[in-house]
């Protein structure tokens, strides 16, 4: 792919970092359904947590998978700017909610001991991600593009807890790539269902670096008033 060696010069990824880490309030407007859509909607389909968890989890856990601490070295991999809403049975916004994410570097390898050639880790890349949800449902991450690796099309591992409870486990594929029919778990899914976990990458103008953005809104299946039905 395109543009996937390029590194992020190191005063664009400390600047960019300052500005990412701050919580978000992005607004629900784009989410105003009409009565009746949410049954339509559903909840996201629950897909598996998979093997590579991160074990154990690295040191820092911020959003911004790009820059551990205070490194000057950002990782390798497209920029990506992944951003959504959590949001319950009825669409409100769930706030508060624990989102996580992870996935493998650019070369494919996970922040996991019993990931394939962990000798080819890039040490520059987190791994790893968490973020509260605003007020509004609102979250953000600053990652890669998701790559390939055996077996598997690219995708991102979600989880979402809310309450101290785990609400959604899911993964999130990039829209249009050639491996997804292939692709063990995601040719299982309803084209309704795939719909709820692809998410568009587009190419942000005028960026700095090669970036691209997804919006990517998850929908649990409960109101944040009763957690006990997760």
């Amino acid at each position: 792919m395109p543009g996937l060696l390029r590194r992020l010069p190191d005063a664009t990824a400390r600047l960019d970092r300052r500005g990412f880490l701050k919580p978000v309030g992005l607004g629900l407007a784009a989410f105003c359904l009409k009565p009746g859509l949410m049954a339509e909607i559903l909840t996201t389909p629950t897909l598996n947590e998979g093997p590579f968890y991160p074990n154990p989890l690295p040191l820092d856990t911020d959003n911004d998978l790009l820059v551990i601490g205070d490194a000057l070295t950002p990782a390798l991999g497209t920029v990506v700017e992944l951003s959504g809403h959590v949001l319950d049975a009825r669409g409100d916004p769930v706030r508060g909610a624990l989102v996580e994410i992870w996935q493998c570097d650019n070369n494919g390898v996970y922040l996991h001991p019993g990931s394939r050639n962990r000798g080819k880790r890039d040490i520059a890349f987190q791994g790893y991600g968490r973020f509260e949800s605003a007020g509004d449902g609102g979250y953000r991450f600053r990652t890669i593009r998701p790559v390939p690796y055996p077996g598997r099309t690219p995708h991102i591992h979600m989880a979402v807890t809310v309450a101290g409870r785990r609400a959604l486990t899911t993964q999130m594929f990039v829209g249009g790539h050639e491996m997804n029919a292939r692709d063990i778990l995601y040719r299982r899914l309803s084209a309704r269902q795939r719909e709820l976990v692809t998410g568009t990458f587009e190419p942000v103008p005028d960026a700095t670096v090669p970036t691209e953005r997804v919006e990517f809104d998850v929908y649990l299946g409960l109101t944040p008033e009763d957690p006990s039905e997760v």
